[in-house]
């Protein structure tokens, strides 16, 4: 790993001067899709050996926990051909090295795709964030599915952009996706699926100065085999319920409980019996965009379901709130925001501390764990959801070690109220700064509290600016730190050049030229 660090070292201003110069001569009659690539190479270090939180959440998996290490990240991106072709598509890819006490090669984005009309149909892994939330890297993330964990494998046909009804004129227009995907068989449960839908719908014309927007996401853990998980009250024979009858019972969410007594006892477990077939989860959302000539808000909010307590009305306190800001002026050469975000998430209530079915109290949600699949809603050990619902095995020193020698749990911690604020602006056009600051309080899980509230203060600022001596590299320096007793006390950096290009169409006869 060492080597091939070496050797991307001294090829990166090799391969910048290459295509900075010789591809510009290049030029066909044949028209192809932009091409986007970039390398960079990248050292991190911290004073605790643990990188602080902000480094390595909503990385997409790719940032170690452990500091210090080296990293080398090169990756090739074609979109479309022209907007208005029916049919088209694209593909990318990047891979990232690592050299640390335990180096890892790492493909987080490998797909292609192709449109037919508004649809895309998706092959491989690729950098995705699913609720109506910021997209940008300025937020904390979507509940369910926030860009924390390395990308999943799936076969995904959606409609990428908001499509309008025909006949409303496009005042109504809906996007969507539904997707089938593979969990890694890394953990107590192996070869098992995801199923992943979502559906989101947006009132108003493109011309209106308000939006209005709802819908939802439906994410599922089901099928799989285990070794390590006994007992007929949760497993029969090593296996959890899959074919295309369970697939059906999937899609639709519906109980097994409503079969009564009609039902395989071979194949379905006490605990299947009285659920549904997996492991459910998602979020309602609703939102609002107002949008002026220089500036557009969006106010969202999520809400949580898992266990059935928001269907019974009982957990409506949890959920995702928040406001950006985006500014829509051209940069200028003095300071100036571009994006501004504030959100709080609170997730303390869960319908209760008690579940019971017969006298509807849908509580104790115990959100991103699970009887059956123990390692919760993560993907090669980490939170796919919210960063703040967090792995037992992330828990400072001074924290009881309820769950970490134990398959019982994924998450100690997913009771949790958190205010967070990010924002990312420019100076003089070309230095661009992000700052983020997160305030959480902890509370354990209502199976297991913490014995007092256990509050945390993560934050990062950052900046990036063109080396101009180095044709065009872009450099990042960004440094974060850990205050509080959820994880131990850090203070890291990260240090990058990164370098762009861009292929542009020869119908414009221009070069492979840096962003």
């Amino acid at each position: 790993m060492r080597i091939l660090f070496l050797i991307t070292f001294s090829l990166f201003f090799r391969v910048s001067s290459v295509f900075s110069q010789d591809s510009s001569r290049i030029e066909t009659g044949i028209r192809k899709p932009p091409i986007r690539l970039f390398a960079e190479l990248g050292a991190s270090g911290s004073s605790s050996h643990r990188t602080p939180f902000w480094l390595r959440t909503n990385q997409s998996g790719i940032v170690p926990n452990t500091a210090p290490f080296l990293t080398t990240r090169a990756g090739i991106q074609a979109e479309y051909t022209g907007k208005n072709r029916r049919t088209a598509w694209g593909y990318g890819f990047e891979g990232v090295g690592i050299v640390a006490a335990k180096s890892a090669l790492l493909v987080p984005e490998a797909y292609v795709k192709g449109k037919w009309g508004a649809f895309e149909l998706l092959v491989g892994r690729r950098r995705e964030i699913i609720g109506l939330a910021d997209s940008t890297a300025v937020g904390s993330g979507s509940y369910s599915w926030s860009g924390n964990a390395l990308p999943m494998p799936k076969i995904q046909l959606s409609l990428a952009n908001y499509t309008p009804i025909g006949f409303t004129k496009g005042l109504i227009a809906f996007r969507g996706l539904y997707a089938h995907g593979w969990f890694d068989n890394k953990g107590s449960v192996t070869h098992s699926y995801l199923h992943q839908k979502a559906l989101y719908g947006r009132i108003g014309k493109p011309n209106w100065p308000v939006r209005f927007y709802g819908g939802l996401n439906h994410q599922v853990q089901w099928a799989g085999r285990s070794t390590v998980i006994t007992g007929d009250d949760v497993i029969k024979n090593g296996r959890f319920p899959t074919g295309f009858s369970n697939y059906l019972n999937v899609i639709t969410g519906l109980s097994l409980a409503a079969k009564g007594d009609d039902i395989d006892t071979t194949e379905y477990s006490k605990n299947d019996r009285g659920n549904r077939v997996g492991n459910h989860l998602g979020t309602v959302d609703v939102g609002l965009e107002i949008i002026r000539k220089s500036f557009t808000l969006l106010l969202y909010r999520q809400s949580i379901y898992e266990d059935g307590s928001l269907y019974y009305l009982t957990n409506l306190a949890d959920g995702l709130n928040g406001l950006r800001f985006r500014n829509l002026k051209p940069a200028t050469r003095t300071w100036q925001i571009q994006t501004a975000v504030v959100e709080f998430l609170f997730t303390k209530s869960q319908g209760g501390s008690v579940f019971s079915t017969e006298n509807k109290k849908r509580g104790a949600d115990n959100y991103f764990n699970h009887g059956q699949y123990v390692d919760g809603w993560s993907y090669e050990g980490r939170t796919i959801g919210t960063p703040f619902i967090t792995p037992a095995m992330d828990a400072g020193p001074t924290l009881p070690r309820f769950y970490k020698d134990q398959l019982l749990i994924y998450s100690n911690n997913n009771r949790v109220r958190v205010i967070h604020a990010g924002l990312v602006g420019s100076f003089r056009s070309s230095y661009i700064f992000q700052l983020k600051g997160s305030l959480s309080d902890n509370y354990g899980t209502y199976i297991e509290p913490f014995p007092e509230r256990v509050r945390q203060f993560s934050s990062l600022i950052s900046v990036s600016f063109p080396v101009s001596w180095l044709d065009g590299v872009q450099a990042t320096l960004s440094m974060a730190s850990d205050l509080g007793k959820l994880y131990t006390n850090s203070m890291g950096f990260y240090a990058s050049l990164r370098k762009n290009w861009q292929a542009h169409s020869p119908k414009h006869r221009q070069p492979l030229a840096p962003e």
